[in-house]
């Protein structure tokens, strides 16, 4: 998926081996954890029952308050932003704007900037080269430190930033000739291992996973990124039956495992020192991976899902269900890149599959959705502007589905079949706040106060430590306990701004509350507008 090479035929899904490497996206059981590392979420996307303030209140699924509703941002291969090398400043930002003002349209939440596509930095930093996906060559400075500038205009309009990382692809070709010289992979040639044309580090250095984590734990410390998100690419996909040449570091480091298990345990390692490295660093920013859709074939694994395809646990060696209940990640969101009923892996065979994964723990799922797949013919089911928005309707019948991701941002743009369209008047017709992960630390700020109504202007008192506001309308003007349980009165998040005062421009009658949110969108209780 996330290198823009052509799927394979369908034909090769069925094909478990090294031929169905990207047949899924161009680009044991254990114990559930006694002792979760986060607090359970407040709210589900189900219909059930909540508590708001003494009363109990019936929520409706179709108006869910809290849900991530994302999309992935590529840079690498300029994929969706900026649209190609050397342009201007002025133009690179105007196309970033542009994506983030398509993301709001459709109300979304969050975004998915890829800042680390191959060992390099869309941002300004003393551990990797600039990438050269911003000039065209790697390692020439811009004139600007993006980055900066992206998560700035994300918060400046209410959305969630997660820096997204690669965290073995070390160049985006095999020639390490044209690397800068203060590239890692030419300063350090022994991290690094070639196959199938490429340059990787090597997940079994003890050094390379430190150098992962120092470049992640660089840019939380000093960008004000509210996320760390990791893709699909471990070990590299199988490649017409190449070995990845590890054997070194496997005979230094294996202390008697099998390889396929020393390979796993590496991948574990890297996961679990990225997740120490962010919460240590910042408690509050979260940490996330998007794996391949199949963790494990049910031929392959008693316990693993009713598919035929490529297995992330044996293939390249990506045991998400060691992350979900050792708690080492916050959020998973498998790339489930197939439409319901696809014999090989099917969409409603998956996502039921990962909700029970999830189940017991305090690690959200949010679901990859193939946006960039709409209206193409790599299965007839695409055709259908019908096709996305039934996973999100089969989604509300899991309370562990938190959301969903979309690939990508430029589809986010073109939107095929106008399939965003629909998904933001049948599934996304209200703002929603994103799931609670109240183990991450925050608080809800102070109730807002002097919250005013002035014609069609709402006003209220800035709330020390809001990041924004929750503006329900209630039609009526009737007030009742349960009116702010669900997302059906939420009518905005307004991001903070400036001053002793925030404002709103209202519409339409009736009553108004305003609550306050932190930065990890923890609530107060509401106010009710004054006329």
């Amino acid at each position: 998926m996330r290198t823009g090479r052509p799927l394979l035929a369908a034909a090769a899904l069925a094909v478990a081996t090294t031929g169905a490497a990207y047949a899924f996206g161009p680009d044991a059981p254990a114990a559930k954890p006694s002792a979760p590392k986060h607090a359970a979420p407040e709210h589900t996307q189900e219909a059930a029952t909540t508590t708001s303030g003494t009363a109990s209140c019936k929520v409706d699924a179709e108006y869910p308050k809290r849900q991530l509703r994302g999309v992935w941002i590529a840079t690498v291969k300029n994929i969706d932003w900026p649209s190609r090398t050397g342009l201007p400043v002025a133009r690179q930002q105007a196309e970033y704007v542009r994506i983030l003002d398509n993301a709001v349209k459709r109300r979304l939440n969050a975004v998915f900037v890829q800042v680390r596509p191959a060992s390099d930095a869309l941002y300004k930093s003393s551990l990797e080269p600039w990438s050269q996906y911003l000039t065209g060559k790697a390692g020439k400075d811009p004139g600007w430190d993006p980055l900066t500038f992206l998560v700035a205009e994300a918060h400046k309009r209410g959305l969630e930033f997660h820096a997204w990382f690669n965290p073995y692809r070390a160049a985006a070709d095999g020639d390490v000739s044209k690397l800068p010289a203060n590239h890692p992979a030419r300063l350090h040639p022994d991290w690094i291992v070639r196959y199938a044309g490429l340059i990787y580090y090597n997940p079994g250095l003890p050094q390379v996973r430190d150098h992962v984590a120092a470049v992640v734990k660089d840019v939380v410390t000093r960008y004000d990124v509210d996320g760390v998100h990791f893709d699909d690419y471990f070990y590299p996909y199988p490649t017409g039956g190449a070995e990845f040449a590890d054997g070194a570091a496997f005979k230094k480091y294996g202390k008697g495992e099998n390889l396929a298990d020393w390979r796993r345990s590496n991948v574990n390692k890297l996961i679990a020192q990225v997740d120490r490295t962010v919460h240590e660093t910042k408690q509050y920013v979260k940490f996330g991976v998007s794996p391949f859709g199949i963790w494990r074939n049910r031929s392959e694994d008693p316990t693993g899902s009713a598919t035929a395809g490529m297995s992330a646990y044996d293939s390249i060696y990506a045991d998400a269900r060691h992350w979900i209940r050792k708690g080492t990640v916050d959020y998973v969101t498998p790339q489930l890149y197939w439409p319901s009923g696809f014999k090989a892996a099917d969409y409603d065979v998956l996502m039921p599959w990962w909700a029970n994964e999830v189940k017991g723990t305090d690690v959200h799922l949010y679901i990859g959705q193939a946006l960039y797949l709409v209206g193409t013919t790599t299965n007839a089911a695409w055709t259908s502007p019908e096709e996305l928005p039934s996973h999100l309707a089969q989604n509300r019948k899991h309370k562990q589905v938190k959301g969903d991701v979309y690939f990508s941002a430029k589809q986010l743009l073109t939107n095929p079949l106008r399939v965003m369209d629909r998904i933001a008047k049948n599934y996304y017709s209200h703002p929603a706040l994103l799931p609670l992960m109240k183990g991450l630390g925050g608080q809800a700020p102070a109730q807002p106060a002097e919250v005013k109504a002035q014609g069609t202007t709402l006003s209220w008192k800035t709330s020390p430590g809001a990041r924004s506001y929750a503006v329900y309308q209630i039609p009526s003007g009737k007030v009742g306990e349960c009116a702010t349980a669900d997302a059906r009165n939420l009518v905005a998040v307004v991001p903070a701004a400036g001053g002793d005062r925030q404002t709103f421009a209202a519409a339409g009658g009736g009553a108004y509350l305003v609550s306050a949110l932190d930065r990890l969108d923890n609530e107060s209780a509401p106010t009710k507008a004054t006329p």
